[in-house]
C-alpha cells in the first residue's frame, strides 16, 4: 500500500501516490502486507507468520525494556536511546515547556541492509576538450 508520509496533501502529477514533503515518492508496508509477502515468500499460512513476526516483535520489545539492544546480523541494530530532559517551545503559544526525559528505541541499518540501499552511480559526464565557437560580439564582427 502506498501512503504519504506526513499529512501533505500534493499528489504525484501522473497518478494518485501522495508525495513525501520533499517531493519525493515514498511507499509504505503495513504489517498485513508484510505478513503476506513472507506468508508468500515461505509458502506458509498467513496465521502462522502472523504469530512468528508477532513473537519478534514481542522479543525485540521485551529486549528494550531491559535496555538490552537487538542485534541482527546483516539487517541491523535495535537499541535502546535515552532522552534528556530539555526546555522546548509551544509552537502554537511560543512559550517555553519542559519535555521530560523520555527512551526511544532506535534502529541502526547493517551492512547488508546499507548495500542493498546503495543508488546505482550515475556515469560521469566527459568534459569537451575541443573549444566551441565564441558567440561574443566581438567574435561576431572578426568572422564577417
Amino acid at each position: 500500500m502506498l501512503s504519504a508520509c506526513n499529512s501533505d496533501s500534493r499528489h504525484h502529477a501522473t497518478s494518485s501516490i501522495p508525495l513525501h514533503a520533499t517531493g519525493v515518492l515514498r511507499a509504505t508496508m503495513n504489517t498485513s502486507e508484510l505478513i503476506e509477502q513472507i506468508a508468500e515468500t515461505t509458502d506458509r499460512p498467513k496465521a502462522e507468520v502472523k504469530l512468528v513476526l508477532d513473537a519478534v516483535i514481542d522479543a525485540i520489545v521485551a529486549a528494550a525494556k531491559k535496555g538490552e539492544d537487538v542485534s541482527l546480523t546483516g539487517f541491523g541494530k535495535f537499541s535502546v536511546r535515552d532522552l534528556a530532559a530539555r526546555t522546548g517551545r509551544n509552537p502554537a503559544t511560543g512559550e517555553s515547556i519542559e519535555i521530560a526525559a523520555s527512551r526511544k528505541l532506535a534502529f541502526t541499518a547493517g551492512k547488508g541492509v546499507k548495500d542493498a540501499l546503495v543508488l546505482p552511480k550515475q556515469p560521469a559526464k566527459k568534459a569537451s576538450t575541443e573549444k566551441k565557437p565564441s558567440t561574443t560580439k566581438s567574435a561576431t564582427k572578426r568572422r564577417a
